[in-house]
């Protein structure tokens, strides 16, 4: 019995130090971008002067600034006009993508998991199938539909490709579907409408696939980069992701106070929608 419990003990604490260890590796980019941030051009200079000088030798780090500041994001946030330009940009391409979405997304998911219609399976089928191929796919047929349309160069080029995703319709479709049918039916019995039933019974007992859906779109299109990038010729007109490319290295401290006011929304928002992300993984695994 004891070397059993030996085993088991040494077992654990193996285990223990593997994700310990996986948790430091992935979380340690983040904390260098962090301390970046609040290091000054000194610090910054000495630790990566090899890719400022192009020279040979490595790129040092310190894990604690020597002389830690907030001038970089001093520098950002009030003397930098074009850093507010693409984050308002970002903002509003991300809310009105997420509010189209929702809007399209929930009534076909919901039509789709409650209404039997011939053909729908089929149709539910091409949805999947699309949203399994990549942006690189389907961006020439949308970059000649959008010129066709004359929106190329305007945010709408990149509002309507993502509001008629099929993503956020295969998770709310997975939340709808794990509604009791037995309920909807006592509901139309009972002499509910259509119309009511959705509000009521759709929405109210689905919304963990809807915000689901919210969190996931969020994460994806704060972050978006190949699109904008595609249908957006004017730089006025992008989003924040894009900006960051474009800080040369002798702004170094600029870089990472951006990357760190760009990190925190996205935290915010998974932490504030983590359970409802793992419930839209749960739902993204049923069956239709």
């Amino acid at each position: 019995m004891g070397i059993k419990r030996f085993l088991r003990m040494a077992s654990e604490a193996v285990t223990k130090f593997i994700f310990i260890a996986a948790g430091i590796v992935i979380c340690a980019p983040v904390f260098l971008v962090v301390t970046g941030s609040v290091m000054g051009q000194g610090d910054l200079y000495e630790c990566l002067a090899p890719v400022f000088q192009q020279g040979t030798g490595f790129v040092s780090w310190k894990l604690i600034p020597q002389y830690p500041t907030v001038e970089n994001y001093i520098h950002l946030l009030f003397y930098s006009p074009e850093f507010f330009v693409l984050f308002w940009n970002s903002a509003k391409l991300v809310s009105l993508i997420l509010l189209g979405q929702m809007l399209v997304g929930v009534p076909a998911a919901w039509a789709f998991a409650t209404y039997r219609v011939r053909g729908k399976n089929v149709i539910f089928t091409i949805y999947v199938v699309l949203m399994l191929l990549p942006f690189q796919v389907t961006m020439l047929s949308s970059y000649l539909t959008l010129d066709s349309m004359s929106l190329l160069n305007t945010h709408w080029a990149v509002i309507l490709p993502a509001v008629f995703g099929t993503f956020p319709i295969f998770v709310i479709y997975g939340g709808f579907r794990s509604l009791p049918i037995a309920l909807i039916e006592a509901a139309r019995i009972d002499g509910a409408g259509e119309l009511r039933i959705f509000w009521l019974l759709g929405i109210g007992l689905g919304k963990g696939g809807i915000l689901s859906a919210l969190v996931l779109g969020f994460l994806e299109y704060w972050n978006m980069i190949e699109q904008p990038f595609a249908f957006l010729e004017d730089k006025t007109l992008w989003p924040l992701s894009l900006y960051l490319p474009e800080i040369s290295w002798t702004q170094a401290g600029s870089a990472f106070a951006a990357s760190v006011v760009m990190l925190v929304p996205a935290v915010f928002v998974f932490v504030m929608g983590q359970d409802y992300l793992e419930q839209g993984i749960v739902y993204s695994g049923l069956k239709g």
